[in-house]
């Protein structure tokens, strides 16, 4: 498949990003806000909202990661303008994305002490989305080359043709997307255990593959440290009742979404790649958490590869659902957005499936709405660290 000339139509920033979709985006920076953001996104129509169910604050040990993760949300290729829900207009959350936001980004603050109230902050909020959404509507898609794409990859309800169908084919289509100049991003650490070696012997430096051992080996000793055997304890129910034994074979065919690609980097969670290529990301195993972590460095796709499926989707960043066998596909047709249940029922090659899959992928980047866009799975948890020094 010709890669070299592979566009896209998507909405230019103005510091050089693209993005596949142009939300006005609710976000609340606490619990107690939840339920106006969610009256909101239902009162003015085109906007996508957030429900925040934990908090945060300076004294938590992941309070630098919350706010890396908001302003990633807020400073997004897919978000025109973010309306941010205060109950103070000086709440530690507010002053420390202030200093961070960038200039060019459309971000506006409604606070309760700053419009009198819950009544008034709700309407100034109701007024400022309106106005958001009517000059989004103004902005148009224009061409722009694959290379301007990053790819986010995830896993979740694996059975035992993950590793056989969905996971390969994906793989494949992130190194021609790759090929095209562009990134993906392979995260969820804690289901690379058993499999690390495949990655930092694709390390394109020796640093590169330090980092891998590093980063997996970390995760793993944060969590024993809090009694948790990842060797012993995974994989999930779930991951065994759809046919998986250890979590070596579990790891084993996550480690294909990535494909055959150099790693080029590993990044912190939320944080945004700097190099193009294959990145791999330190994420816990949460589907939310990472969904949440991966939007947040500035991916515009994620590709979900699932066993058994899932309906979790996230508010920005359209989220494509693979079915690793035919039969989930009909079981959960409002659920799965392409089938790659080919490979294991014989007829095509992975190969084959992995080019429909990029172009499936080129085509949810020029609009097309999948399933959780439809049905409005906006599912949201930020990731409070492993808790323990590198």
């Amino acid at each position: 498949m010709p890669t070299r000339d592979l566009y896209f139509d998507g909405y230019w920033r103005s510091d050089g990003r693209v993005g596949t979709r142009n939300h006005v985006l609710i976000l609340p920076v606490a619990p107690a806000l939840s339920s106006m953001a969610s009256w909101l996104q239902s009162v003015v129509p085109g906007t996508v909202n957030v429900e925040l169910h934990q908090d945060i604050d300076p004294t938590i040990a992941g309070f630098p990661l919350a706010i890396r993760t908001l302003l990633g949300w807020i400073d997004h290729p897919n978000v025109f303008a973010t309306i941010v829900l205060a109950l103070i207009s000086d709440d530690p959350i507010v002053l420390a994305l202030r200093d961070l936001i960038p200039e060019p980004v459309r971000y506006y603050l409604v606070a309760f002490d700053r419009e009198g109230g819950r009544i008034r902050a709700q309407e100034a909020a109701r007024r400022l989305a309106v106005e958001c959404v009517s000059e989004a509507r103004q902005e148009r898609r224009k061409p722009a080359p694959a290379s301007q794409l990053i790819l986010s990859t995830e896993c979740g309800g694996s059975d035992a043709c993950s590793g056989l169908s969905a996971n390969p084919s994906l793989g494949y289509a992130s190194d021609l997307l790759i090929q095209a100049g562009g990134t993906s991003i392979l995260a969820e650490t804690t289901e690379l255990i058993g499999a690390e070696r495949i990655l930092a012997e694709r390390a394109v430096t020796p640093e590169v593959a330090d980092a891998v051992w590093r980063t997996v080996s970390h995760a793993e000793r944060a969590a024993m440290r809090m009694g948790v055997d990842f060797r012993g304890g995974q994989p999930a129910p779930g991951n065994l009742a759809g046919g998986l034994t250890t979590i070596e074979e579990k790891s084993l065919g996550c480690v294909h979404k990535g494909g055959t690609s150099a790693v080029v980097d590993v990044i912190d969670y939320a944080e945004r790649p700097s190099r193009r290529g294959l990145v791999v990301m330190d994420t816990p195993g949460h589907d939310v958490m990472q969904f949440t972590g991966m939007a947040a460095s500035g991916s515009q796709v994620t590709v979900f590869t699932t066993g058994r499926g899932t309906p979790t989707g996230s508010a920005i960043v359209p989220v494509i659902k693979v079915s690793t066998r035919t039969a989930l596909k009909r079981e959960l047709p409002d659920l799965i957005d392409f089938d790659a249940g080919a490979v294991v029922d014989g007829f095509l090659t992975v190969e084959q499936v992995g080019e429909a899959l990029l172009r499936k992928i080129i085509s949810v980047a020029n609009g097309e709405v999948v399933a959780a866009e439809r049905y409005g799975h906006r599912e949201f948890g930020i990731f409070g660290g492993w808790g323990i020094e590198q």
